[in-house]
């Protein structure tokens, strides 16, 4: 299903003057669109000279009063009409007639209400673009979403899968397509729900893995809740506990770890959630996975024994996490510059147990001075050295 685009939050914060000047400035038109706009700005918009600033001001259609939504129904501008159609006939059913004299059908495919006979006519439309616009609807009658829910063609069926007016003995009924693998967005409509505790209940039982996902990304959830999302069979649903939910459980963090160190929107998931255990990790020490045996050294009682042994573990990770650690001795410091791996030898450049002449040296070497200016046991005085020397290097290329 295509995703509905959703207002940016940060419109919604603006101060009062910084509305007016926007719309006292050369941007007036994109200043319209703003969401967050107050209401008393709508009357002066509605009657701009410019048609783009009206046509924007029947997006709050909600909150303009009769004689603006006539005077806006009644424009001179085909756009601001159609604009203002479009809005009126969210709320009020549209005629034939007037669909059939849009200039694109496709918006009114998309978000208007339907008179209906119209929309029976148009659910069983030849045109599977038609059926595909009408699919994600939210003004969709309940006979035309049982229409399109029975649907030849399977992405339809699947964007009606993910209607929020479905109840979900009905959205189990659809046969729908969905690729696990596929990259997933939070669906707005759940996530406008992340503080209903009972929506989330009903939600998190749902047939379709999306949704599921889409309730993980709340940031708290019912004990109940987050020991079915535990052990959801999907484990994307589990992922995506693991980095929002504030409530995920350590054994879950501990599960997902397992084959997960973070993504770039939550880069250090799930070992920076809050519920990560921080004591007890030094029983990973002989666990047969590296990703187990590298938690190890995290615990508080790890030993410089403990960083010497994994500092020669077979697995690189694991040698990584002992080149970063500040515990590392000088001997294995030197030793892992060595390394086959070169992200290890890279970590190892910046530990600073490393000896003064090493570093000096590695500091000298142009395939390792820009990982070597990094390591925090250079004195500030050397840096001081280095950054002028640099400076008059380029100086004298000028």
């Amino acid at each position: 299903m295509r995703r509905r685009r959703r207002a940016p939050a940060v419109a919604a914060g603006l101060p009062g003057d910084l509305y007016e000047d926007l719309l006292a400035g050369p941007c007036r038109a994109r200043a319209a669109e703003l969401p967050g706009l107050p209401a008393h700005h709508l009357p002066s918009l509605a009657a701009d000279a410019d048609p783009r600033v009206r046509a924007a001001a029947c997006a709050r259609w909600e909150d303009l009063g009769a004689p603006l939504r006539e005077r806006l129904l009644a424009d001179t501008d085909d756009a601001v009409r159609t604009a203002a159609l479009l809005a009126h006939h969210t709320g009020v059913p549209m005629p034939r007639e007037v669909f059939a004299a849009l200039p694109d059908p496709r918006r009114a495919l998309e978000r208007c209400r339907l008179a209906p006979e119209l929309e029976a006519e148009l659910v069983r439309d030849g045109d599977a673009e038609v059926r595909r616009a009408l699919a994600a609807n939210p003004s969709l009658g309940a006979h035309g979403v049982a229409v399109l829910a029975e649907d030849p063609q399977d992405d339809i069926r699947s964007a009606v899968a993910l209607r929020p007016d479905l109840t979900e003995e009905q959205r189990a009924a659809v046969r729908h397509d969905f690729d696990p693998t596929s990259m997933s967005h939070t669906l707005p409509w759940v996530e406008d729900l992340h503080g209903d505790a009972d929506a989330m209940r009903r939600l998190a039982a749902s047939s379709h893995p999306l949704v599921r996902r889409s309730v993980a990304r709340a940031r708290h959830l019912a004990p109940d809740v987050v020991a079915r999302l535990a052990r959801d069979e999907d484990r994307v649903v589990r992922l995506f506990l693991a980095e929002s939910c504030e409530d995920t459980p350590a054994d879950l963090l501990l599960e997902v770890w397992r084959w997960w160190d973070g993504s770039f929107s939550h880069p250090d998931r799930p070992c920076s959630h809050p519920n990560f255990p921080r004591t007890g990790l030094l029983r990973y020490t002989a666990d047969p996975s590296g990703r187990m045996r590298r938690l190890a050294l995290d615990d508080p009682e790890s030993t410089p024994a403990d960083i010497a042994r994994l500092a020669r573990d077979p697995e690189a990770e694991v040698r990584r996490r002992a080149a970063e650690d500040p515990r590392l001795s000088p001997a294995d410091a030197v030793r892992l510059l060595n390394d086959p791996k070169a992200y290890v030898r890279g970590t190892a450049v910046r530990n600073p147990q490393l000896p003064a002449r090493v570093l000096a040296g590695l500091l000298h070497d142009r395939d390792t001075a820009c990982a070597a200016v990094t390591n925090p046991a250079i004195p500030v005085p050397v840096l001081h050295r280095i950054l002028t020397a640099a400076a008059t290097a380029v100086a004298a290329r000028r």
